[in-house]
């Protein structure tokens, strides 16, 4: 295979990978030396990064954080990100793994609902040592390899284990300390009540939705569920609906070729004046001029 056939497979194969339908991605590892990123992309994932044998600089979102080398880092990668930085420490090559963890997938983890809310907030965990080390990212990686479900289902359930060995102590907050601000972390049950408000989101972005709907998933009065949601997100329900709507969007004009008005439709939009609105107030350009650079582009 010719080199230019080379880099079209590989960019079909990442076009694939990073391939969107509910705005939540599909699951996955990779293993690789890691480059320096041309620009911030951003796609459907809980995103997973393990570090050896050098440190990196991400740019997540405008805030600058430095990855160390031996711990499993994590973070929702619906925000913009960029490798802006590899430093190598000593002479082994640098090597990171990435687990894609699709949002629905993480939310429906159980007993970790603190954590689901920290992150879609915008926060990055450092997690302890001892949760996870290169050996078990390398077992991880040849149960991927495998295609044998039961040995994938097996690494999910390890890693919701390692998640909740986590939360028990020793996460490093590098963004979005959930004790910063308030001096306390979100009562357990009240993070119950407003990780089963996301899941319903998620789950009907396309179907008309209001706050009482929302609250319904929980089973309490709307304007309690409303405030705790507003509370642990730190923007309304309402708010939180447009931005997974615009996930879905973007997903969509980049997987297919599907008419920008019936993805305004499938996204949820109730007009394509408001969809286009709302979407190059969040992404500075027209649905199609964004779908037009993706195509242009050569993922690496």
């Amino acid at each position: 295979m010719t080199k230019p056939a080379r880099e079209r497979a590989r960019s079909i194969h990442e076009r694939q990978f990073y391939a969107l339908n509910r705005a939540v991605g599909r699951f996955g590892i990779r293993s690789f030396r890691p480059q320096i990123m041309a620009a911030p992309h951003w796609h459907g994932h809980v995103e997973f990064n393990y570090l050896e044998s050098a440190s990196m600089t991400y740019d997540v979102d405008g805030r600058v954080v430095e990855l160390p080398p031996g711990r499993l880092a994590l973070f929702w990668a619906g925000v913009p990100h960029q490798l802006t930085a590899v430093t190598p420490l000593g002479e082994a090559p640098p090597r990171l793994t990435n687990l894609y963890l699709p949002l629905d997938a993480f939310l429906f983890m159980p007993h970790v609902a603190a954590l689901q809310i920290t992150l879609l907030n915008g926060g990055l965990a450092l997690m302890p040592e001892a949760v996870c080390d290169a050996a078990t990212l390398d077992r991880w990686y040849r149960d991927y390899r495998s295609n044998d479900v039961e040995r994938i289902e097996i690494l999910k359930m390890e890693l919701n284990a390692a998640l909740r060995r986590g939360l028990l102590g020793g996460i490093d907050w590098l963004l979005g300390d959930p004790g910063a601000e308030s001096g306390r972390t979100q009562a357990p049950a009240h993070a119950h009540h407003v990780v089963a408000m996301i899941r319903f989101i998620v789950e009907n972005l396309a179907e008309p939705m209001s706050n009482a709907d929302i609250a319904a998933a929980t089973g309490l009065h709307e304007n309690y569920a409303t405030t705790l949601f507003s509370r642990a997100m730190r923007l309304p329900p309402k708010q939180f609906l447009i931005r997974m709507r615009l996930l879905r969007a973007r997903a969509l004009l980049m997987e297919s070729g599907t008419p920008v008005t019936a993805i305004a439709a499938a996204s949820g939009f109730s007009s394509s004046s408001q969809f286009y609105a709302h979407f190059r107030a969040a992404y500075g350009m027209p649905p199609q001029v964004m779908r037009d650079r993706y195509m242009a582009m050569t993922l690496k």
